[in-house]
C-alpha cells in the first residue's frame, strides 16, 4: 500500500493536494498500527480502500484525506478530535466527525437505525461529502462481508440493499449502486443469486460474440459518417438488477426477454453527435417499436442522461445500444460526485455548484420532521424517496418526481396541499382521468379542482406517497366520517 496508488488516480491534483493526502496517509497508518480486521488484514486496508474509491470519483483532496482518517479516532482512543483538528483543520474534522456519527448507531435495531438515517440526511444538506465518504466506506465493507460473523452478514446486507444502494442511485452513482447490490445479493437471496449466476453463465458467452460483431460494424459506420467517437464498448448488467427485472410480470424469469443483459455503449464528443449516431444506427438496423428512450432531452430524476435504442442487430439478435457524451458517462457512473470533479484550473468546484441537484434532500429533511415512528420512517422512506421513480410534468413543463405506482392524487398533493384537498380529477395527456389513475413516466398532468369541494377521504385507499396520506388523515380528523372509513385508515 502506497500513497501514490491514491494520488496517481487524480487527474488534476496540485502539490498541496498530494502533500495533504500524504500527511493523512501517514497519520492513519500510525493511528491504526497493530489493529486488525475480521479478515486478518491490517485495519489500515479499510481507510486506504475507502480513499481509493473517493479518488476514483475524482473528489477533492480534503475529502480523500478525510476518507483516510475517517476511523482513526473511533479505532484509537489515544487520538482525539482536538488532536486531529490541530493536525488537519476544521474542515477535515467536520467530515470525519460527520462520518463517525453516521456509523455510531449501525446494527442496533430499527429505532437506532432510523435515527442514524435521519442524521445522514441532515448531514447531506450541510455537506454531501460526508455521505460520499460513508458510501465509499460501505462499499469496501461489503466487499469483505464474508469475513464478518455470520449472524451479522444478512442484517448488514439487507441494510445495504434497502438503504445504501438506493441512496447511491438517488445520487446518480450508478456504478456504486450496482456494486453495493451485487455484494449484498448472495447474502439476502442466496438461492436466487445462484440461479441468476447460472443463467448469466449460460447466456453471456453467445451474447458477447454477437456484440463483438455489432461493435465492429457500428464503429465502421460511425467513422464513415464522420462521427468521432471516444470509445465503443459493452457493459454487462449487474446481477441484482437482472434479478429484479426478471421478476417483472411481462418477463416472468425469461432471460431471453432481457435485451440489455449486455448493452453496447457508445461515447461520442457532443450532444449533437449522440443524435447523429442514433440516426446512423437506425439506418443499419431496425429499431424495436417503443424501445427508443431520450434521456438527454428528458433526464431521469437522478440526472442520468443518455440515448437508448434497442435494435434487431447482427443475425437478428436484439441488442440495446446506449449513446452519450463523456460528461454524461461520468455523471452516469459517478452521479453527484462528478459535479465535484476538478475543473480544468485544477481547483475543485464548491458545494454550491451542485447544491441545486440536492433539492430532493431538502424535501426529505422537511418530510422526516413529520415522521415520528421508526417503523413508519423506514417504510415510508423506501416508498417516498428510494423506490423506482416516474417523472411527470405540469402543463408549464415543471418536472414532478414521484414513486412508481403514484396516482393523480399524489401528484396533486405534491403540487400543494390545497390542490390535493380540492382535486376532482385531472387531464393526463389531454384526457380526463380520475384521482386514482396511476401515472406513467412522461405524463403531462393538469389537476382539475373545485374550490368548494371537501377533501376526498376515500383517496387514502389509493394514495401512494406519505405526503398525500398524511394530508388526507389530517383532513379526516376535521370532518365527520363513518366508522367504516376509520377502519380503512
Amino acid at each position: 500500500m502506497n500513497v501514490k496508488d491514491i494520488t496517481n488516480i487524480l487527474k488534476n491534483s496540485s502539490g498541496d493536494d498530494v502533500r495533504l493526502i500524504s500527511r493523512a496517509f501517514d497519520f492513519a497508518v500510525k493511528g491504526h498500527e497493530g489493529q486488525k480486521r475480521f479478515s486478518g488484514d491490517p485495519y489500515f486496508v479499510h481507510p486506504y480502500e475507502t480513499a481509493k474509491t473517493l479518488a476514483r470519483l475524482q473528489l477533492d483532496a480534503v475529502t480523500i484525506a478525510a476518507g483516510l482518517l475517517h476511523d482513526v479516532c473511533e479505532q484509537n482512543s489515544d487520538i482525539s478530535e482536538k488532536e486531529l483538528k490541530k493536525e488537519f483543520g476544521d474542515e477535515i474534522v467536520f467530515l470525519v466527525s460527520g462520518v463517525s456519527r453516521l456509523g455510531s448507531l449501525k446494527y442496533q435495531g430499527a429505532k437506532r437505525h432510523a435515527e442514524s438515517l435521519r442524521k445522514m440526511f441532515l448531514a447531506m444538506t450541510k455537506d454531501v461529502r460526508v455521505v460520499l465518504i460513508r458510501l465509499a466506506d460501505r462499499l469496501h465493507n461489503m466487499s469483505t462481508l464474508q469475513y464478518v460473523p455470520k449472524e451479522k452478514q444478512k442484517r448488514i446486507a439487507f441494510e445495504t440493499l434497502e438503504i445504501y444502494a438506493p441512496l447511491a442511485n438517488r445520487l446518480g452513482m450508478g456504478e456504486i449502486k450496482g456494486k453495493l447490490e451485487d455484494y449484498a445479493f448472495p447474502y439476502t437471496h442466496p438461492g436466487d443469486y445462484k440461479k441468476i449466476m447460472e443463467l448469466m453463465e449460460e447466456t453471456l458467452e453467445e451474447k458477447q460474440k454477437n456484440l463483438a460483431k455489432v461493435k465492429y460494424k457500428l464503429k465502421s459506420a460511425l467513422e464513415k459518417n464522420g462521427i468521432k467517437y471516444i470509445k465503443a464498448d459493452s457493459r454487462v448488467k449487474h446481477a441484482y438488477s437482472l434479478f429484479k427485472k426478471l421478476q417483472k410480470k411481462d418477463i416472468n424469469m425469461d432471460i431471453d426477454k432481457i435485451y440489455d443483459l449486455i448493452a453496447m455503449r457508445v461515447i461520442v464528443k457532443t450532444t449533437e453527435d449522440c443524435y447523429k449516431a442514433m440516426g446512423i444506427i437506425h439506418k443499419i438496423w431496425r429499431p424495436l417499436p417503443g424501445r427508443i428512450k431520450d434521456y438527454i432531452a428528458l433526464p431521469k430524476p437522478n440526472g442520468y442522461q443518455s440515448l437508448h435504442t434497442t435494435v434487431f442487430a447482427v443475425g437478428g439478435n436484439i441488442t440495446e445500444i446506449q449513446i452519450r457524451t463523456e460528461k454524461m458517462h461520468e455523471e452516469a457512473e459517478y452521479g453527484i460526485a462528478a459535479h465535484w470533479a476538478y475543473a480544468e484550473s485544477g481547483k475543485p468546484k464548491k458545494v454550491a455548484s451542485f447544491k441545486t441537484n440536492l433539492a430532493w434532500v431538502d424535501q426529505l429533511v422537511e418530510w422526516q420532521k413529520n415522521v415520528s415512528k421508526s417503523k413508519d420512517f423506514l417504510e415510508e422512506l423506501k416508498i417516498d424517496f428510494f423506490n423506482d421513480r416516474v417523472f411527470c410534468f405540469t402543463p408549464k413543463g415543471d418536472v414532478i418526481d414521484l414513486p412508481v405506482g403514484a396516482a393523480v392524487i399524489d401528484f396533486a398533493y405534491t403540487i400543494h396541499s390545497d390542490i390535493g384537498d380540492r382535486a376532482i380529477g385531472a387531464m393526463v395527456n389531454k384526457k380526463f382521468v380520475s384521482l386514482d389513475s396511476v401515472l406513467s413516466n412522461g405524463d403531462i398532468v393538469e389537476i382539475k379542482i373545485d374550490k368548494n369541494k371537501k377533501p376526498n377521504l376515500e383517496a387514502f385507499k389509493y394514495a401512494k406517497t406519505s405526503m398525500a396520506k398524511k394530508r388526507i388523515k389530517s383532513a379526516a380528523k376535521k370532518i365527520n366520517f363513518s366508522e367504516k372509513f376509520k377502519h380503512n385508515i
